[in-house]
């Protein structure tokens, strides 16, 4: 199936989303996302798009160039979040502040730098009036990935919440999250980015270097596209039953008020040592 009918079936199997609703799409600058953007306004659906700018140095300037040249090309409005105009400081002094405070070891840069992520996209999504729905472009090796990991970590009931809509109980300070890409390899991606000669960064974020995803990217680099469809097979065939285990409490953070399983949400519970 080629990667444009089968992101369409996924939409369509999943009731992802409809073109009545206006749709935000999470734009990194990279291949994933632009691609994303991209099918999503060329089969007709109503969307934004929105980046956070992270302040890393010449890497976000790159990502903030294309992401723009991109809405541009495609008639999209943008929303930008300044990282260091609303929180104070860019992504690389908040993250290495967490982790000299940290009394409990070590916290890897592309957890922290997730965290404050989702947070900061659930609150935008909000203030922007009538988004219905936040895409990633999260594809088919980023999710297999996610469920190794969590399998060799010993705790699939994490996978709980995983798959190409979130399976969040509905909370009104909840916006739905979903991956049309969920089901596509990421050589596609690439493939199709450069076919279509989008405008993109292809370089790596620079602070992505000790991770343990990075760790299982290169295990599962030499497996092949079915392996990995397969993986995920498993995963539908057991997330059923995982998710009747999983945790479905929902409440407010103390701080922030944003949703949470806790009285205090990651992001604060990390920004509190900051």
């Amino acid at each position: 199936m080629k990667l444009e009918e089968k992101v369409k079936a996924t939409i369509k199997k999943y009731k992802l989303c409809n073109k009545k609703q206006k749709i935000l799409v999470a734009l990194s600058g990279g291949k994933d996302s632009t691609v994303v953007l991209y099918l999503l306004k060329k089969f007709g659906y109503n969307v934004e798009g929105i980046h956070i700018d992270l302040k890393i140095g010449k890497y976000s300037e790159k990502c903030l160039e294309k992401i723009k040249e991109l809405c541009r090309e495609q008639k999209i409005k943008l929303h930008l979040y300044d990282i260091k105009k609303e929180m104070g400081s860019g992504m690389c002094y908040i993250r290495t502040s967490i982790q000299s405070k940290n009394k409990k070891g070590q916290i890897k840069n592309c957890a922290i730098c997730g965290v404050l992520k989702k947070w900061i996209l659930n609150k935008c999504a909000k203030k922007i009036r009538g988004v219905d729905v936040i895409v990633t472009g999260h594809h088919l090796d980023d999710e297999s990935q996610t469920f190794l990991m969590n399998i060799f970590k010993g705790s699939p009931k994490l996978s709980a919440n995983s798959g190409p809509k979130t399976k969040n109980i509905l909370n009104k300070k909840f916006v739905t999250r979903i991956k049309p890409l969920f089901y596509v390899a990421e050589k596609d991606i690439l493939k199709y980015s450069k076919e279509k000669k989008l405008p993109i960064n292809y370089a790596g974020c620079p602070c992505a270097i000790d991770s343990y995803r990075i760790q299982i990217r290169e295990f599962m680099r030499n497996l092949s596209t079915k392996k990995k469809e397969n993986l995920m097979k498993n995963f539908d065939d057991m997330s059923e039953k995982i998710s009747k285990n999983k945790d479905s409490r929902m409440s407010y953070c103390d701080i922030c008020g944003e949703p949470t399983r806790n009285k205090v949400c990651k992001k604060c519970q990390l920004m509190s040592v900051c």
